[in-house]
Order: C-alpha cells, then sequence, then structure tokens
C-alpha cells in the first residue's frame, strides 16, 4: 500500500475537493477520502491533481518537425512532402531514441496515455525487416522506458491516394494487402502496460474492400478502431469523384464506423455525416493544435458534442504538446466559428483529455481519481504566473494552465515526473539528440 496527499483533487462527477488522501496498491485506486490530514508516510502533491491525460493521436515522428517547417506559403499537402522526407531517415533505433525523447515530453506535459498511430512499417523501398514489427517493437519499447501506457493504433496503409499505387516515402508504410496487414499486426502480444489497436490510415490510403476488412478484424479481436476522417477538403473532393459519397458515408459502408471507433479530425462534415456518426456511436478526436498549425480548419466540436459524440484530444504532429492547449483550442475555435463563448465547460473538456480519452485507446479502468481505477495523478501548479490568483478549479486548469505547470505525475502507482523533471530521462537532452540524428 503506498498513500498520495493532494492539496487539491478533481474528483468525479466533477468536483474539486480539498486535502484528498489516495490510497493505492498494486497500481490501483483503493480509496479516495477528502478533507484528510497528510499521514507522514503520505506522498506530498502540492496543487491541484487530476487525473493522468490521454493524447488519443499522435504520429511521434512528427516532433522532428517543430521549428523546422514554419518558413514558407503552403498547405497540408507541402508540409507532408516535408515529414515523408523525416520518415525516410528513421531506422528502429533511431526511431526508438526519438519515440522515447517524445513520449517523456509528453510525461512532462501531464499524459500518462498515448495512443500511436503508427504507419512507419518496414525499412525505405517496403523492404521488410527481419521483424516485421520491429518499428512497433521500438514505439513499445519506449513508452516502457518512459513509463507511461501505449495503445500501438497500428494502420493499414495500403495505397497512395485513391485508385493509386504506394510511392517514395509512402513504401515504408504499406504490407501489400489487408490480410498481410493482418498478420503481421496478429503477431504483436498486447503487455503489462500496452494495448494493440486497429487503424484505417483514411479512405485514400485503404479500399473500401479493403476498409471492410480491417473493420471485421478489429470486431473480430476487439480493438479499438481509428481513422483520419475529412481532414482536407481536397481529400473530400477526392473521395466524392472516386466513391461518390463523403468519407463519413464510405467508412460507414466498410461497417467501420461504431462504439469502439475513432474519427480522428473530422474537420470538414457534410450534412449528414454527424448523425452518421451519432448513430454508430463512434467518438471524434479533435486535434485543434495540428489542425491550426497545418491550416486545416476548424472542426464543428460544438455540433458533434450536441449529438451526443464523444469528444477525445490528441496533440497529432506534435507541433505543441500540451493538452491543456489542445482543450483551450477547442473552445476557443468553437468561439471564432460561432461568435459565442461558453460553448464547453471546463468540466466537460476535461472529461475529453482524461477519461473520455482513456475509453478511446482501450482503458476504460482510468481517467477518474476513483476506487478501483489505475493511480494516475497529475498535479497541476497553482501558484505559477499562469495560475496565480485563479483558484482551484476545472477552470484554472483548462483556460489558464499549460503543459509547464505539471509538477508531478504518477502512472499506475509509479512517480515518473517529479518537480518538472522526468525521474530517469534528461528530456531536452535527449530530444536535441535523437532529432539531429534524424535530421543530421
Amino acid at each position: 500500500m503506498s498513500s498520495w496527499w493532494c492539496e487539491y483533487a478533481w474528483l468525479p462527477p466533477g468536483t474539486v475537493a480539498h486535502r484528498v488522501l489516495v490510497t493505492t496498491a498494486a497500481g490501483r485506486i483503493v480509496s479516495v477520502e477528502p478533507d484528510v490530514e497528510a499521514p507522514a508516510e503520505a506522498v506530498r502533491l502540492r496543487g491541484l491533481v487530476i487525473p493522468g491525460f490521454a493524447n488519443v493521436h499522435s504520429h511521434a515522428f512528427h516532433r522532428a518537425l517543430r521549428g523546422h517547417v514554419q518558413s514558407g506559403r503552403g498547405d497540408f499537402w507541402t508540409w507532408r512532402d516535408q515529414m515523408y522526407d523525416v520518415a525516410q531517415q528513421l531506422d528502429p533505433d533511431t526511431y526508438l531514441a526519438l519515440a522515447t525523447a517524445v513520449y517523456a515530453e509528453m510525461a512532462l506535459a501531464g499524459i500518462t496515455c498515448i495512443g500511436e498511430f503508427h504507419y512507419l512499417h518496414h525499412a525505405p523501398g517496403g523492404t521488410r525487416y527481419g521483424d516485421p514489427n520491429v518499428m512497433g517493437r521500438s514505439l513499445i519499447e519506449a513508452a516502457d522506458a518512459v513509463g507511461v501506457r501505449l495503445t500501438l493504433l497500428d494502420a493499414c496503409y495500403l495505397n497512395g491516394g485513391f485508385g493509386a499505387p504506394l510511392q517514395g516515402a509512402q513504401l515504408r508504410f504499406g504490407d501489400g494487402d489487408a490480410q498481410s496487414w493482418s498478420t503481421r499486426v496478429e503477431l504483436l502480444a498486447g503487455e503489462e502496460n500496452v494495448r494493440v489497436g486497429a487503424a484505417i490510415h483514411s479512405v485514400r490510403a485503404v479500399s473500401l474492400d479493403d476498409m471492410a476488412f480491417v473493420a471485421k478484424v478489429a470486431a473480430d479481436r476487439g480493438l479499438p478502431l481509428h481513422f483520419h476522417l475529412s481532414e482536407q477538403v481536397a481529400e473530400n473532393e477526392q473521395c466524392a469523384a472516386f466513391y461518390g459519397r463523403t468519407p463519413a458515408r464510405v467508412l460507414a459502408d466498410a461497417g467501420a464506423l461504431g462504439a469502439q471507433s475513432t474519427a480522428v479530425h473530422a474537420t470538414h462534415l457534410a450534412d449528414g455525416d454527424i448523425a452518421l456518426l451519432a448513430g454508430a456511436r463512434s467518438g471524434v478526436c479533435l486535434c485543434p493544435t495540428t489542425e491550426r498549425d497545418l491550416a486545416d480548419g476548424i472542426g464543428p466540436a460544438g455540433a458533434l458534442a450536441a449529438a451526443g459524440i464523444p469528444l477525445t484530444l490528441g496533440s497529432d504532429s506534435h507541433a505543441v504538446i500540451d493538452l491543456f492547449e489542445e482543450m483551450r483550442g477547442t473552445e476557443m475555435g468553437e468561439r471564432l466559428a460561432t461568435h459565442r463563448r461558453g460553448n464547453f465547460t471546463a468540466a466537460a473538456l476535461l472529461e475529453s483529455a482524461t477519461v473520455a480519452g482513456h475509453r478511446a485507446l482501450g482503458w476504460p479502468d482510468a481517467g477518474e481519481i476513483a476506487p478501483g481505477n489505475r493511480a494516475d495523478l497529475v498535479a497541476v501548479d497553482l501558484q505559477s504566473a499562469r495560475t496565480a490568483a485563479c483558484g482551484a478549479s476545472a477552470e484554472t486548469v483548462a483556460f489558464a494552465a499549460t503543459a509547464a505547470d505539471v509538477t508531478d505525475v504518477v502512472v499506475d502507482d509509479r512517480q515518473i515526473v517529479r518537480d518538472r523533471r522526468h525521474v530517469e530521462i534528461d528530456v531536452a537532452s535527449a530530444l536535441t539528440t535523437a532529432i539531429a540524428a534524424v535530421r543530421g
């Protein structure tokens, strides 16, 4: 048994309690007692303690682009060319080093669980490594080294566009056909802190028949299923020309929508798409910092929430790794689109970043500070220049704090961040070394 005394804690059903003693055992929360003096043996967590964040959509290697792709005009497609250049440089060792550093940066930001949308499978030219899952295993090893949980969303990526072959860097992504993708993924075994999920990269990268195959594999194996959806106007236009339908309708016809499914972005939905997603009980992962960085657009967050669609959050390309900013971006984007404030409560935004995110990644026993749940605790400083005089409230977390205000992080009863430093990894140094190895 161990005990953690929280100066303040955000507890279900969305209230802040003072002087909270959280008792844990075997990685789980045993009891939660508000208004208790700190026992001598308890670890003291100052500030407001919240559940760990779930980063539902990550491409770890995109972190190497930060600070290098902002000058010059362009759009998503010109950015993609630069991303492909980075993808060509990675091997299992450099991927391990980079992912370890990136996941450690996430830990500093209070992220305790990561959904890695993984499509960089093979060597340049599409040559198979001796272990066909060695790149995925690099990601698993990285999460283990950092001390966070991982859902490896292994992506099927077979086409270079609608009806087009893979070319260039894309050859590293493809398995040849959906059966070969399935066979490879079946070799990946989940571990104590790892879940394996499935992904359809997009309607442009997987044919309708192959989408249906992937969806059935995910359903039969009980895997979370994620996919990029309507991120770009051009993708919608190409899909309409090729299929005569919206991407959401194509995915619905393939059987890919459902309660275990999460659509990523959903920025440019047509009339009827929201009803399709809601009727299937699919979720949507919003990535506001990436969507604005890539000039993608502002998604219909308010309409999605009004339809009862669970919303989650991801840092995607890692132009920013800060789930506080993703929460804020969700509300601020809706304000820009509607010219109204107060579209989302702070509690609703926190739920998207915590309990809803964990559920979307296959961890329904995480995301709340409650008995029986995984013992994830994130302490947020209430006395920083950003949070001073704001008070101990969900509003402070959602609308004032940043990743820099995270002081301590506990994952499954193990403290991995103490006083704003990872207990094992010099994160800035690790990032510098890993990115230099990739960029030269």
